[in-house]
C-alpha cells in the first residue's frame, strides 16, 4: 500500500508549489522523483518522509530525503540563481528559512535587523526581501519602505503571527507580493516565495 505514486501534477496540488519548483528541487536531488517515460512520478511514501525530514523541530535527525537517481535529468535551471534577502532578530527563524529556501536552490543572505538590511540592500541586487514585522531599532514596514526607495520593483513578502495585525494590514496596503504566518510549514514557504517571484 506505500507504492502509491503521484503524477506530477497530484504533486504540484500536494505540495502547494509550482512545477518550477518542482523542477528545482528534482535536480538538486531534494525530492525522490523517478522518470517514466516523459513523465515524473513521485512515490508519496518517499515524499511524505522527505517532508517529515524538513519539518523544524527534528533538529536533523528526521529520515534523510533518498537521492534521485544519476539517470534523472531535470530541465536546465536558469542561469542566474534568484537571490533572497532573509530579516528576522530571530536566528532560528532566519536559518529555518534560509534551509528551506535553499532546498529550491535560491542564494540567500540574512540580516539580524533592519538597519544592517538596508546595508545590504544598497550593496546588492535582490529578487525578494522576506521581512518580519516585529523588530527591535528599524521595524519591517520602515524597512520595507527603506527597500521600496532603493529598489522599487523588488518583491516583498512578510512574516507575521497573525495576517489580520494591523501591521500586516500596513504592509499590505505597501504593496507586498505575500506572508508567511508563524509556525511555518516548508509548502508553504517555497509556494510564497514562488509565487512573489512570479514563478
Amino acid at each position: 500500500m506505500d507504492d502509491v505514486f503521484l503524477t506530477t501534477e497530484e504533486v504540484l496540488e500536494y505540495l502547494q508549489v509550482n512545477l518550477r519548483t518542482v523542477y528545482r528541487l528534482i535536480k538538486a536531488g531534494k525530492i525522490p522523483a523517478v522518470r517514466v517515460g516523459r513523465q515524473w512520478r513521485f512515490r508519496k511514501a518517499d515524499i511524505d518522509l522527505w517532508l517529515e525530514s524538513q519539518q523544524i523541530g527534528t533538529a536533523g535527525r528526521g529520515p534523510a530525503a533518498p537521492a534521485a537517481p544519476a539517470s534523472v535529468r531535470a530541465e536546465p535551471g536558469p542561469p542566474r540563481r534568484p537571490r533572497v534577502l532573509v530579516v528576522d532578530d530571530e536566528a532560528s527563524i532566519r536559518d529555518l528559512l534560509t534551509k528551506t529556501l535553499a532546498l529550491a536552490e535560491y542564494d540567500i543572505d540574512t540580516s539580524p535587523d533592519g538597519r544592517a538590511a538596508v546595508g545590504r540592500l544598497r550593496a546588492q541586487t535582490y529578487d525578494l526581501l522576506i521581512t518580519d514585522l516585529k523588530m527591535p531599532g528599524m521595524d519591517g514596514l520602515t524597512l520595507i519602505r527603506e527597500a521600496r526607495r532603493l529598489a522599487p520593483a523588488l518583491p516583498v513578502v512578510i512574516i507575521t503571527a497573525y495576517s489580520t495585525e494591523a501591521s500586516a494590514i500596513d504592509a499590505i496596503e505597501l504593496g507586498v507580493q505575500g506572508y508567511l504566518t508563524k509556525p511555518f510549514r516548508i509548502a508553504k514557504i517555497l509556494g510564497t516565495a514562488a509565487k512573489a517571484l512570479g514563478e
